[in-house]
């Protein structure tokens, strides 16, 4: 009993010792830094007119690794890479959803629009996906890429009514991550604007 005790005491100051070398050794926890996406707001919405047509949009997909929370860059096409410790505040997935829900509200062609809570009380619902939100280290210089998607489905008859996708490259200004981020707002703005240009409105679809 008293062996095993020894043991014990002498694994317990070892792992203390360790552990005040580190300190000693300016061995600090280091600590992510986050980032925020944001785009420029949409316009005041024109006066309503006669809109009756109601539309749920659903949260918007993304391929895993855009889910992880990292801000990613790719060394190549093929090559994926994250960055330890900068990592977005909110989830793009949900960011993107929002700014195109108050887009489409701005828009005026819907007499509501809401984020899709499982209910088919709508007319129509939106659905789409990220690709690509990522910093690219190849073919000279470093870039961002933005690639989004959507398209809109009638809930009487199933039929897709619109449609649309962007792909969209900026520069970067200077080889660190806030001016990637930065690279990365300004892009995200344009790729949704492209993306709801003509956009999307109340269309009459008779069933087959």
């Amino acid at each position: 009993m008293k062996m095993h005790m020894r043991k014990h005491l002498t694994t317990v100051s070892l792992v203390m010792a360790v552990l005040i070398i580190s300190a000693g050794c300016g061995g600090a926890v280091k600590y992510p830094n986050y980032y925020t996406l944001h785009v420029p707001p949409p316009p005041d919405p024109p006066t309503p007119g006669n809109v009756h047509a109601t539309l749920a949009i659903r949260e918007f997909r993304s391929p895993v690794y855009l889910r992880q929370g990292a801000i990613v860059y790719k060394t190549s096409p093929d090559q994926i890479g994250f960055y330890n410790y900068h990592r977005w505040a909110v989830d793009p997935r949900e960011f993107l959803t929002n700014a195109v829900a108050d887009r489409l509200r701005a828009s005026g062609n819907f007499s509501q629009v809401k984020v899709y809570d499982g209910r088919p009380n709508f007319d129509y619902v939106l659905s789409g996906r990220i690709d690509e939100l990522d910093e690219i280290d190849y073919e000279g210089g470093v870039k961002v890429q933005v690639a989004i998607s959507a398209q809109m489905v009638s809930v009487a008859t199933g039929a897709t009514v619109w449609s649309n996708s962007v792909s969209e490259v900026g520069t970067v200004s200077q080889r660190d991550v806030p001016a990637v981020v930065s690279a990365m707002n300004g892009t995200m703005g344009q790729a949704i604007e492209k993306l709801l240009s003509p956009a999307p409105t109340a269309i009459s679809i008779k069933p087959n």
